[in-house]
């Protein structure tokens, strides 16, 4: 290989490898004046939100900025809202401020997709005014016009900016007082169409399981009373332990808000997976649709009926079913004509499942990464 070629090689593949992610923790820990911004990001979760955004701009203000805020006597919940207007969903650099089209436009932030924020309050205006200027004004708040660019502190296009503004965004919809959420998961459970589901979990005993999960985050994917209704027959059929396999298959030990589940493709492990016993499906998402994989079943999220971190509790349209409990029957719909003796009765002809091994497919971006790397050598290659 000739060493210009060489070169290019490592040029192209070091590209492709560090376009994966951001740590916006790290990022801010090197700027001490953002201590108390980067302090409340942890605090709120936000942190986490930010980190799995692709596409993000963070306006950090500093500590004396900070002090204004906290003084208020603000609660935690409040508080992130406040910080949630001070990421915006889109790419600012330097650079991009100063060559707004027409010197304004309007940007939407991480508070108007978190759904707190009715009608647009959650959207920010972003003016190029005289004098090289960048103004920023809460749309519920067009009296403050003293949020100015400062500068700017990180630039990855187009992953992530980070800048300084002068002070806090003052939004009165953002800033309105916030009560904790509700982590009953008990009531939580008999919400919105999972009353059938949350039967199920007392009967079988497997709700302890899901209290006990609440602090350290869980996500639950609650078939509706009909999709249960549905399923009865079938579930009689489970043996005890597979009833409540069946049942932890619909927990997630960590919290993910929708958008999260919006912005990843790959495999969760759930609150039955335990050694041999894998217990997982596939998130796959279209748009703004996500769907749960399982080699049986396809299922579609239709709701949400609570998002408040560390609990997440959304509504599916099926009941999810195990490849571990209906193996057989998915063996057989392969066409090998055979197929192993079923702890449990195989799916309706009418239900979905892939082809694809679930345990092959990618977790997380990191694997497009690596596969994009290999594809550019390839193209590379085959020029030299």
């Amino acid at each position: 290989m000739h060493p210009p070629a060489a070169i290019s090689l490592l040029l192209l593949l070091t590209i492709t490898t560090t376009t994966n992610g951001h740590n916006i923790t790290r990022i801010l820990q090197k700027n001490p004046e953002f201590s108390t911004f980067n302090h409340y990001l942890t605090l709120t979760h936000l942190a986490g939100e930010i980190n799995r955004r692709q596409t993000i701009t963070v306006c950090a203000v500093d500590n004396a900025a900070m002090s204004d805020l906290t003084a208020k006597g603000l609660s935690l919940e409040t508080i992130k809202n406040v910080l949630s207007l001070h990421v915006f969903a889109d790419y600012y650099g330097a650079k991009k401020l100063h060559e707004i089209t027409k010197g304004s436009t309007s940007t939407a932030t991480m508070y108007q997709a978190t759904g707190e924020a009715p009608g647009t309050t959650g959207f920010v205006h972003i003016t190029d005014a005289k004098g090289g200027k960048v103004r920023f004004t809460p749309e519920d708040n067009p009296s403050q016009t003293d949020v100015v660019f400062v500068k700017s502190v990180l630039e990855m296009p187009y992953n992530i900016s980070v800048i300084q503004i002068s002070q806090v965004l003052n939004s009165p919809e953002a800033m309105a007082p916030t009560s904790a959420p509700d982590l009953n998961l008990t009531s939580l459970l008999q919400r919105e169409g999972c009353k059938s589901f949350y039967n199920l979990l007392t009967t079988s005993g497997a709700i302890g399981t899901f209290l006990s999960s609440v602090d350290g985050g869980v996500t639950v994917f609650c078939p509706s009373d009909d999709a249960v209704k549905e399923f009865t027959p079938k579930y009689k059929n489970l043996t005890a332990e597979g009833k409540t396999a069946l049942l932890l298959y619909h927990g997630v030990p960590t919290y993910n808000s929708m958008g999260m589940l919006r912005s990843s493709n790959g495999l969760m492990n759930t609150l039955a997976t335990e050694g041999a016993n894998k217990y997982d499906f596939t998130v796959q998402n279209d748009g703004e649709d996500v769907k749960l994989k399982t080699k049986v079943v396809t299922a579609e999220i239709s709701g949400t009926v609570v998002d408040d971190e560390p609990v997440a509790i959304y509504r599916i349209d099926k009941v999810l079913m195990p490849r571990e409990l209906f193996k057989a029957t998915v063996a057989a719909k392969k066409g090998d004509g055979k197929g192993d003796d079923a702890e449990a009765p195989g799916p309706d002809s009418s239900d979905d499942y892939g082809d694809d091994d679930a345990a092959d497919q990618k977790a997380n971006s990191g694997g497009k990464v690596v596969a994009s790397a290999v594809m550019v050598l390839f193209v590379v290659v085959a020029f030299l």
